[in-house]
């Protein structure tokens, strides 16, 4: 491949998601268990600049169509400020973090299913989402380019 040559070939998109609350047990087994991505989608402008930097192409911003069913977990159609939503393919992601760099806003952050968020919840039985929202705060995320 020469220097100038562009990869446009992207991933085939489906437009039949079904959206479910998953057992936790499910989540460890099924994803990558160090880090998962959070893209906080309400203080998201929707730039897109963190699907155009994805060296894989794991980060897509769909249009609410493409959810065909949600079960257990409220759907973003319901709301008439949302116009789409973010998906980013587990298996692809390698955690390079040039999405968090990218953000212009700092609303993604690479969280971590094991450690003091996982331990506190189980002592209230709640899954790691009803105890931490994954907003920003001191102690949620990594900070990058940042200058002390």
């Amino acid at each position: 491949m020469a220097k100038t040559d562009v990869w446009f070939e992207t991933p085939p998109i489906r437009d039949d998601y079904q959206l479910a609350a998953v057992d936790d047990e499910y989540l460890r087994a099924a994803v990558k268990p160090k880090q998962f991505l959070h893209i906080d989608q309400s203080e998201c402008i929707l730039c897109e600049g963190c699907v155009d930097i994805c060296p894989w192409k794991c980060i897509h911003y769909l249009s609410l169509d493409a959810i065909a069913e949600a079960a257990n977990v409220e759907n973003p159609a319901d709301k008439t400020e949302n116009m789409g939503f973010f998906l980013v393919d587990e298996d692809e992601c390698t955690r390079c973090a040039l999405c968090i760099d990218r953000c212009p806003t700092g609303v993604i952050t690479l969280g971590k299913f094991a450690g003091s968020v996982s331990d506190q919840t189980s002592e209230y039985d709640l899954s790691p989402w009803e105890f931490n929202t994954g907003q920003r705060d001191f102690k949620n995320g990594y900070s990058y380019g940042m200058r002390w």
